[in-house]
């Protein structure tokens, strides 16, 4: 085989062997010719007979080895555990000048730690001009194939406060917990430090907790991990009881970042008087003008509606970042004060802090109807002057705006000019803005479209395409099975399908006759643990009013608040009416809606007349027709019903 590529080689040189005549090739065919065959061996796990041919191309200087085809063989060296092969296509490498190569890097990391050569590994590692999950996960794994020591320990500390600490990697975290257990680690307090953060980045706050318990001398960062990692994971009483525990044992002070975790998490829970509290222990240590802190502490009273507290504490921070700024400006923009977050935006670019997508972004949503357009035009035009118009996370926020300032052929032409870049956001804000428009039929060529190019829809994708099964159903009745078919189809591919999918499809089956299966989805949404809105047992009220289940309709009314924490409202009252009607028992609907602790409206009234009209009861027909003329007397509805059932009793 060897033999074969050298006559390939000498034939492509111009060499005669055995009669072939000289020809030259150009060394570009040369060049793809044995990067292609070497990488035919490696793809056929022929690794040995693939080093051997990198050896026999190595020697000859005009031929150079592709970086895919040394991927390949460095996955070669890696299955071998060969350390001769590895440094030879290291050298390779880097004779050939074919780094810096982030892909290529990792490979060589992931190599020599498969070959048991951690310095080698670490070496590489430390030069690579950037880095990514990637290149953690290779070097750690280096490290934990060999046992860990206290470089291992060291890498979980600098993995914590790098960009790349949203690795992933679960099972590799779980086998170097075991490791560091075994170990005589398994105590070190910045191992255990580097496990709470490792698992708080992982999502998994009962590992962390579990860490955290068996601590015994606990340290300011133990604290700190620990009720930021609570903070994060949307655990905020948890954090603030972490933060008060750390008080009372006294041995520690909170620093800026243990702050900045608290407010975080009063801000959450939208609870400024423990805000207030700890913003008064954290000017007693001194951190009222730290940006980090500071930061934090302006976003809490922003998103608890104290927009003044909000600016006050970013007034007091010494020297403003980005971040506090972009805190400030989001917290007014949100909260519906646009032109003060630009009078704040202005003042930022006056003083000389570049703003960021963010910033651009959190503005853009402040201008949510069409008395903003004049402003959100004119920070389009700086939008496009600083190069953020093809960034897409500000194209999609510039689309929303244009669709909720009421101007969309701005939002269709944001659509149209990012169209081949667009995200599952961009597809959602524009076929959002159709459903809004009760263009149905744009709604579904929009979706057929992003199935093509974009992928897999979310539940916002499926929500609004199931509410536009309905409306084509509502619109053309003759198709409805069909359309719910559809939209049944489409509920049945998502993963995970949250409360506003399962409430979708419901109130789709009930409101077009299909009440037993409605019923049998409600069913299933409570045995998947699945918590029912208002809107969900509306429907589940429509279901059992189109199939006559009276006694499961009002048990289910009287159990609401009780069992899914949901307060009737009128709508469900005006099920409950309907339930009754239809099922003939017009005395105790009377009753119903005259026991109510809030004023009836005029369609539960319409509902009730309408059931006497149908079982020509007269009696509280006259009764029911005098209520409604007293909400509306110019209500024709109620004279046309009442002749209509006078003239059926005659």
């Amino acid at each position: 085989m060897i033999k074969r590529l050298q006559f390939a080689l000498n034939h492509f040189h111009g060499h005669v062997t055995r009669g072939v005549q000289n020809v030259v090739h150009p060394s570009s065919k040369i060049e793809q010719s044995f990067n292609v065959y070497i990488s035919s061996l490696c793809k056929q796990k022929l690794f040995k007979d693939a080093l051997q041919a990198f050896d026999v191309v190595e020697k000859n200087a005009n031929c150079l080895v592709d970086p895919g085809t040394c991927a390949l063989l460095i996955s070669a060296c890696s299955s071998l555990r060969s350390i001769e092969y590895a440094r030879k296509i290291h050298n390779h490498i880097l004779e050939s000048n074919l780094l810096p190569n982030m892909i290529l890097e990792n490979h060589i990391v992931n190599m020599y730690g498969k070959c048991g050569l951690t310095k080698d590994a670490r070496k590489v590692f430390d030069n690579m001009w950037e880095r990514n999950v990637v290149s953690w996960t290779a070097l750690i794994a280096g490290y934990s194939q060999k046992g860990p020591d206290i470089e291992a320990i060291k890498l979980y500390m600098q993995m914590q406060q790098s960009a790349c600490s949203g690795l992933t990697e679960v099972d590799l975290g779980d086998q170097l917990h075991a490791q560091v257990i075994k170990s005589e680690f398994g105590s070190h307090l910045i191992a255990q430090n580097a496990l709470i953060a490792m698992y708080t980045k992982f999502g998994r706050i009962n590992e962390a907790c579990s860490v955290f318990s068996r601590i015994k001398s606990k340290d300011l960062i133990s604290w700190s991990s620990m009720i930021a990692g609570f903070s994060k994971l949307g655990y905020e009483l948890e954090a603030l009881c972490c933060f008060k525990e750390m008080l009372f044992q006294g041995t520690y002070y909170p620093n800026q970042f243990i702050f900045g975790s608290v407010f975080s998490a009063c801000g959450c829970l939208g609870q400024p008087e423990y805000g207030r509290q700890i913003h008064g222990v954290s000017i007693k240590y001194g951190f009222e003008g730290d940006a980090f802190a500071g930061c934090s502490l302006t976003d809490m009273y922003a998103k608890c509606g104290f927009l003044r507290s909000a600016k006050t504490a970013f007034d007091l921070i010494e020297s403003p970042d980005i971040a506090s700024w972009n805190a400030v400006i989001a917290g007014f923009a949100y909260g519906g004060d646009a032109n003060e977050a630009m009078l704040i935006f202005s003042q930022m670019r006056y003083l000389g802090s570049a703003p960021d997508d963010i910033t651009v972004r959190s503005l853009l949503c402040g201008f949510a109807d069409p008395f903003g357009l004049s402003q959100g035009k004119q920070l389009h035009s700086y939008i496009i002057k600083i190069g953020l118009d093809m960034d897409i996370p500000v194209c999609n926020t510039l689309l929303t705006m244009y669709a909720n300032c009421s101007c969309f052929m701005d939002a269709y032409k944001m659509f149209n000019d990012i169209q081949g870049n667009a995200d599952l956001v961009s597809w959602n804000a524009i076929i959002t803005m159709c459903m809004h428009q009760h263009q149905v039929a744009e709604v579904f060529s929009l979706f057929r479209t992003m199935l093509l190019f974009q992928g897999s829809p979310d539940y916002i994708t499926l929500a609004n395409v199931l509410g536009a099964c309905g409306k084509f159903a509502s619109l053309e009745m003759g198709h409805q099975c069909g359309s719910l078919e559809r939209a049944r189809k489409l509920f049945d591919c998502m993963q995970n399908p949250d409360v506003v999918s399962w409430t979708s499809l419901i109130v789709g089956y009930a409101q077009f006759g299909y009440g037993e299966e409605a019923l049998n989805l409600f069913s299933r949404m409570k045995n998947q643990g699945i918590k029912p809105n208002q809107v969900t047992l509306v429907g589940v009220l429509t279901a059992c009013s189109h199939v006559g289940l009276v006694e499961e309709g009002m048990q289910l009314f009287n159990s609401m608040e009780r069992e899914h924490g949901v307060v009737p409202t009128k709508e469900h009252v005006s099920c409950v009416v309907d339930l009754l009607a239809r099922a003939g028992r017009i005395h105790d609907a009377e009753a119903f809606i005259n026991q109510m602790v809030f004023e009836p409206d005029i369609v539960m009234w319409k509902t009730l007349l309408a059931a006497c009209k149908n079982r020509c009861n007269i009696e509280v027909g006259k009764r029911v027709a005098e209520n409604i003329l007293k909400i509306d007397p110019s209500n024709s509805a109620a004279h046309v019903l009442l002749c209509s059932m006078y003239a059926g009793k005659m």
